[in-house]
């Protein structure tokens, strides 16, 4: 006895229902139009995550894997410095590192990116370089605990120092980065602080750096929004965007946060999204789960836009 395969997909059941409303056999313009409509929008990649700024300050490396798996985030940023629990740093030993790409590598939770606090905008030339060594030294931390991204500042401009030499100054460290982060597999991820982080300056970095590597990183502050609005400061660095982009509140109301989410949504922008939080709450868990709520449903609004 022959057996017939009655299993019938979901656009099998759209085309042959709409066939047979329109009494056609093929799919026709109209057919097909009406096809595209009853499907859902192409998922969006865009993924949240944690960065230990000021929520994660205090947890240990299984605090911080297992609050993210509570919360329902899976990227996190260690910041380092000698002040967070998690203990990601530059003097962690060779077998150190390993220790901690295992951790995270068995866990639902990757790191992501290091957020260093590396600057190049220093006049002084031992400081510059002392940055830059240090920069470098990050990228090869973020290679060997499974990373490929870090984080980097322009930071300021000085009195007495032309604006133009600060760029070109800024450009050049990116350029010398750029070329190391590339040789490991790494991405500098060069964020939009300080007063030297205005978007349109951003631009005017970017356009003299030749390192492919180098990549601008959206901070998410009201300057954004200055000059010709928001959306024109985001097209200046559409095309030049990080891995990763830093968020704050998203309940706060100073910033365009869904304007930016339609924007990067279009863009079909496949990075991490990170809570850089710089509040205290009392339960930082729950509100990193509201945080997260909160975010897909800016992308969710996004895709059915």
């Amino acid at each position: 006895m022959t057996t017939i395969n009655t299993t019938i997909t979901r656009r099998d059941f759209l085309s042959r229902g709409v066939g047979a409303a329109l009494g056609v056999c093929t799919l026709g313009g109209l057919q097909q139009s009406l096809l595209r409509a009853a499907e859902p929008p192409t998922k969006s990649k865009i993924r949240f995550g944690l960065a230990t700024y000021t929520w994660g300050k205090d947890w240990d490396i299984p605090t911080l894997i297992a609050n993210c798996t509570k919360a329902g985030v899976f990227g996190v940023e260690p910041r380092t410095s000698s002040k967070y629990a998690h203990g990601v740093e530059l003097t962690l030993s060779a077998s150190q590192r390993a220790e901690v790409k295992k951790r995270f590598a068995d866990s639902p939770v990757r790191i992501v990116s290091i957020a260093s606090g590396e600057r190049m905008d220093w006049p002084e030339p031992d400081k510059l370089k002392a940055a830059i060594e240090a920069a470098k030294a990050h990228l090869q931390l973020s290679c060997d605990v499974g990373c490929n991204v870090l984080r980097v500042f322009p930071n300021q401009f000085h009195r007495d120092v032309p604006r133009e030499k600060t760029i070109e100054q800024i450009a050049r460290a990116l350029d010398e980065l750029g070329a190391f982060a590339a040789n490991l597999g790494q991405e500098v991820s060069f964020e939009a602080h300080g007063p030297a982080g205005e978007l349109p300056t951003m631009r005017a970095i970017m356009d003299r750096v030749t390192q492919r590597s180098v990549r601008v990183r959206l901070n998410c502050d009201a300057r954004d929004a200055k000059g010709e609005g928001f959306a024109a400061n985001f097209n200046l660095v559409k095309n030049l965007l990080s891995r990763i982009i830093h968020l704050h509140d998203l309940n706060a109301t100073d910033y365009p946060y869904q304007t930016m989410v339609d924007l990067l949504v279009k863009a079909n922008w496949k990075g991490w999204a990170l809570a850089e939080m710089g509040n205290t709450v009392p339960d930082r868990v729950r509100a990193l789960t509201e945080q997260r709520q909160a975010w897909e449903t800016m992308i969710e609004k996004a895709q059915h836009a």
